[in-house]
Parts: C-alpha cells; sequence; structure tokens
C-alpha cells in the first residue's frame, strides 16, 4: 500500500461526489502512531487566490459580496480559483480586474496558507497588489453579486478588529500583510 509523505498509509480512497470546484472522497488511512485504520472525508479541489489591492494613495480596494454560505453580504478582498493550467499570480491579477475592474503595477506574494487542512487539500495563495488603479467595469460572473468599496489601510484594521470584515480568509490575509508589510498595528493607525 502507498504511504503519504507524513508517514500515513493509504488503505483505500474513493471517489464519494464530484462537483464542479472540488470533490469529496471516502479514505481509509493506517495511524502511523496506533497502527489502526481510520476512516475521514477528504475534499480536494482547485486552489485559490486572495488579493489585498492597494491604490497609491493607500486606500485598500475591498468587494462587498453575497455568499450563499453565510446569506449575507461581506466585506472581501479580490479572489478566487486557481483554474487548471494557470500560475497563482495569474489568477491573482485575472481575480482582481474580473471582480474589481482594477489591475496593478506590482504582485508580490505575501503567503501560502492551507484555510482548513483538516479535511480538505487547497491551498490558499496570498498577494498584495501595488499601484492598483481602475482600468474598466468589473466582469463578474453570472452567480456574483459584487459592489467595490475603497477604504483607508488604517480603517480596515479597524473593520476586522470591529468584526466587520469576518471572513476568515481576509483576516488571515491582513495578518500576513501586517506582519511582512506594515509593522505594528500603531503604525498602520498612524499613517506613517
Amino acid at each position: 500500500m502507498p504511504t503519504n509523505k507524513a508517514g500515513w498509509e493509504i488503505l483505500s480512497e474513493e471517489l464519494a461526489a464530484k462537483f464542479k470546484i472540488f470533490e469529496a472522497r471516502r479514505s481509509t488511512r493506517r495511524n502511523p502512531r496506533t497502527g489502526l485504520p481510520f476512516e475521514f472525508f477528504l475534499m480536494r479541489g482547485l486552489n485559490w487566490v486572495n488579493v489585498i489591492p492597494l491604490t497609491p494613495d493607500n486606500k485598500v480596494v475591498l468587494v462587498r459580496q453575497y455568499r450563499h454560505g453565510s446569506e449575507e453580504y461581506t466585506i472581501e478582498t479580490p479572489g478566487g480559483c486557481v483554474e487548471k493550467e494557470e500560475h497563482p499570480e495569474e489568477s491573482a491579477r485575472r481575480e482582481l480586474v474580473e471582480e474589481t475592474g482594477f489591475e496593478c503595477a506590482r504582485l508580490k506574494k505575501l503567503g501560502l496558507l492551507y484555510p482548513n487542512p483538516a479535511m480538505q487539500s487547497m491551498q490558499l495563495h496570498v498577494y498584495v497588489a501595488e499601484e492598483c488603479r481602475k482600468i474598466s467595469a468589473p466582469a463578474l460572473d453570472p452567480g456574483e453579486d459584487i459592489t467595490i468599496e475603497l477604504q483607508d489601510l488604517s480603517k480596515v484594521i479597524d473593520m476586522i478588529a470591529a468584526g466587520t470584515i469576518s471572513h476568515a480568509l481576509v483576516v488571515a490575509a491582513f495578518a500576513l500583510f501586517q506582519l511582512q508589510h506594515a509593522g505594528p498595528r500603531s503604525h498602520l493607525k498612524n499613517g506613517s
């Protein structure tokens, strides 16, 4: 039997359900610590990108988007699936233009996150897009309901603290941004 990179022997794995952007698999693996088999469901699918777009005057381009899971509008950064045969950076640029109509002069990777490694294989590639400028109207998919908001970077941090921005992947993206680019929270508040 094959063994995964963490040493868990894969005893069986079968497709349980297949959907447009992910599939559910029933898997049985042997726990290397106990030697016992363990059955679980695993979601495999397309990876995602999340982009923090900054304008030349340090505004963040946000999207207010209807989400079927929560049945409400959430405030987020642009993002979406990495299409097959597409590099995550290409996806980030594409999603930025499609959802907001903005393009960027520079795109820098902030990091790679696993949104739910307990049961999902998908990865989230996080980018900051600098010097963003409006070039067109958004080109939304038929199922998207999105409006654009520009907010000061320091206000976005306050919106996260207040729970106004509550999408976990967006909050994680801003945490990476804060750690790598902005310094301590007081630095953002002072605008320096």
